[in-house]
């Protein structure tokens, strides 16, 4: 049985894209929204969880997020973990709730946000190159094993090259429409 699975890649890179545009939906441009916090990784009970795992995140304004900590001995991981989240929003302690004011876009916001962004579509090209090493190995791996030839595996690598580079050219896609969004261009 063949280790190189063309479907499995394919897949693979269609994901890295999908994470990064559902990473992207995250960054606003002004206004509160739920899923803006959804790449804060929390460390409680040691180990990292996602913050929707640990608290509740509601937007009662335009301009508010609450985030509601389930159990009182987390608050202060969950404040941590928001600050260092590079989001550029700092948490006021209700007690078990979090008040997270959407600041202002400034242009030093802005700016923030779109470095964000492209941080984000880098982590992307990286999971997309990873994706393509994988299928690399498997194919070098399945000549080795006679599964097929030199000429097949030249043939299979060309056309992984090809939907590597269209994947990453969906990602730059996606992150200079963003970062254009954030700038206001």
């Amino acid at each position: 049985m063949p280790a190189y699975d063309k479907a499995d890649i394919q897949r693979r890179m269609t994901g890295a894209v999908d994470a990064l545009k559902h990473d992207l939906g995250g960054l606003r441009t002004g206004r509160a929204s739920t899923t803006l916090l959804d790449p804060v990784n929390v460390e409680v009970y040691g180990s990292h969880m996602p913050l929707t795992q640990v608290a509740t995140v509601s937007a009662p304004e335009p301009r508010m997020l609450t985030v509601q900590v389930w159990d009182k001995t987390n608050v202060s991981s969950v404040e941590k973990a928001i600050r260092s989240a590079g989001l550029g929003l700092n948490p006021i302690n209700d007690g078990q709730t979090l008040r997270l004011p959407i600041p202002d876009l400034t242009e030093e916001r802005r700016k923030e946000l779109a470095k964000l962004a492209s941080q984000y579509a880098e982590k992307a090209r990286i999971a997309a190159r990873n994706v393509r090493r994988d299928g690399m190995d498997s194919l070098k791996t399945d000549e080795k094993k006679n599964v097929f030839g030199e000429d097949e595996r030249k043939r299979h690598e060309t056309e992984l090259q090809k939907v590597t580079d269209k994947t990453i050219a969906d990602i730059d896609a996606a992150s200079s429409s963003k970062e254009k969004e954030i700038l206001g261009k």
